[in-house]
């Protein structure tokens, strides 16, 4: 139980101490928050996260429709390219379009040469892309899901009753896809007020990046730990909307019986155009990112400006180190939770999803505080970057070992117990090995996505110490290119492992 609290209590500490050090801040301070600069910023960040929303969800409900009701050719192929951005930090799509349109960049050289029009990708435009690219299969696995969970014989009433495909479409499908709609935009919107990496390297003045810029130029941080709590505020007020949004009614069948699948629609004529549609979306999001990481990355070999060694061991290590000691934290939570639980457990429990809640940054930003304040023998070591990965990545770590562990029929380790064994020997010898499973896995997933963590690592990493994201965050933002292009590609494929991972624990898991 001690080690329980100890843990929960490690994980909500950085939001209460930014709360803390918010409330402290003098009158001048909280005067800075509500100047004229804040307000630009509060709206530049909305704006961001409505257009993307909208034109993820625009790019995504054709998509969703063309592979679940049409007769288009090749549907699981086209599934599964659809959902391969999602193996692309945001960070890296930004590289992406800079080293494609930026000054320097690949296109951009041959566009010039040709006379054509170079496509603008910083601010707003550039951050409309790398985001709206990197977010959107978010939207389109939600409206699929929903789609595939419709009866059809909703549509073929409507249809039985006059209504042309279209109308049908919009007066019945659409409707009942509003779970979905709101599901994705949620989503791809919390994705877009979290951001850094995309924001940062496109230079768009969002919060994320406006708190990142506060913390590095400023000697006095306050008004950053504001922004901070401003950017919390908004994450809160999304949340809010989307449960005011999503509704009480009920979207089920009412009739005896189960729905059937549905009949593919013929495309006929529109066959072609969307083909065309699909083939543009995978070209933005994945022929493009990885043909110009490979040239890049070509001309970073022969230039011999691809070292990767010291930054894969500084990912390798921090990840690792990060990924055994959530582990061992989401040990104890689970364990009061599933085998012992009451509101004190199950209240710990939810308090390790804080730090994932929390937009990165200020997550970052919240630690810096403590350990220069609290923790100055901390502060600046790998020691703290390691504690910046469990506060952020627990939940992933408990909530598969919570699985393992409501899986295991604690009966084994009761008759183990009767037969003389200790409470350490019965963990030892009966509950770790038929946990190891969900160990490993919560292990994995916490591993892989710590090697693309950006944030944090920027704030919190020992002075000198380089991993593969900072490669690629400090060589893009210097027009570096080559040198950040292997980076990347490891990235990308350790992300896409990460996603393979998720995959497989959904086809894994039992249904009922």
């Amino acid at each position: 139980m001690i080690s329980g609290v100890l843990v929960a209590a490690l994980a909500v500490l950085p939001a209460v101490y930014l709360g803390v050090r918010a409330a402290e801040a003098d009158a001048s301070a909280w005067g800075l928050l509500f100047r004229e600069r804040t307000w630009g910023l509060l709206w530049r960040t909305l704006g961001l996260a409505a257009a993307v929303t909208v034109l993820a969800a625009a790019v995504s409900l054709p998509l969703a429709w063309l592979t679940t009701r049409s007769d288009l050719p090749g549907r699981r192929l086209w599934t599964v390219l659809l959902c391969v951005p999602l193996a692309v930090p945001t960070f890296v799509s930004g590289y992406v379009l800079l080293a494609a349109f930026g000054i320097g960049g690949v296109l951009e050289e041959v566009l010039t040469r040709w006379g054509l029009p170079v496509p603008p990708v910083y601010g707003f435009p550039g951050a409309l892309v790398a985001l709206t690219v990197s977010t959107y299969p978010y939207f389109f696995l939600a409206l699929r899901a929903g789609l595939l969970a419709q009866d059809p014989a909703w549509l073929e009433g409507a249809r039985s009753l006059g209504l042309g495909p279209t109308r049908a479409f919009w007066k019945v499908t659409a409707p009942l896809l509003r779970p979905a709609f709101v599901s994705g935009a949620l989503l791809v919107g919390l994705y877009v007020l979290s951001d850094f990496g995309a924001v940062a390297l496109v230079q768009y003045d969002a919060f994320s990046r406006a708190i990142y810029v506060q913390y590095e130029g400023a000697y006095d941080r306050t008004y950053a730990a504001l922004l901070g709590l401003a950017l919390v505020a908004v994450t809160v007020v999304v949340l809010v909307l989307e449960v005011r949004l999503r509704g009480r009614a009920g979207y089920h069948r009412s009739s005896k019986g189960a729905a059937r699948a549905s009949a593919p629609v013929s495309l006929g004529r529109w066959r072609v155009p969307a083909l065309l549609f699909c083939g543009a979306v995978v070209l933005a999001g994945v022929v493009l990112p990885v043909g110009v990481l490979l040239y890049w990355g070509a001309r970073g070999l022969a230039q011999d400006e691809a070292s990767l060694m010291r930054p894969a061991l500084g990912s390798l290590l921090a990840s690792v180190l990060g990924a055994v000691a959530s582990v061992l934290c989401a040990l104890p939570l689970a364990f009061l939770a599933v085998r012992y639980p009451s509101r004190l457990t199950l209240a710990m429990e939810r308090v390790s999803y804080v730090g994932y809640a929390l937009p990165p940054i200020v997550l970052a930003l919240s630690l810096v505080f403590l350990g220069v304040q609290a923790l100055p023998f901390l502060y600046g070591t790998l020691v703290m970057l390691v504690l910046a990965y469990v506060v952020r990545f627990l939940p992933q770590a408990v909530g598969t070992v919570r699985s393992a562990l409501l899986q295991l029929n604690p009966h084994l380790a009761e008759a183990a117990a009767s037969l003389g064994e200790s409470p350490a020997g019965v963990f030892r010898r009966v509950t770790a090995p038929l946990l190891r499973p969900g160990l490993l896995a919560g292990a994995a997933l916490v591993f892989l996505t710590a090697m693309k963590e950006l944030p944090a690592t920027l704030l919190l990493a020992p002075i000198g110490y380089e991993t593969l994201a900072t490669r690629v965050w400090g060589a893009t933002a210097e027009g570096r290119f080559a040198e950040a292009a292997l980076p990347a590609l490891v990235l990308m494929a350790v992300s896409a492992l990460g996603v393979g991972l998720l995959v497989s624990q959904e086809g894994d898991a039992p249904r009922g």
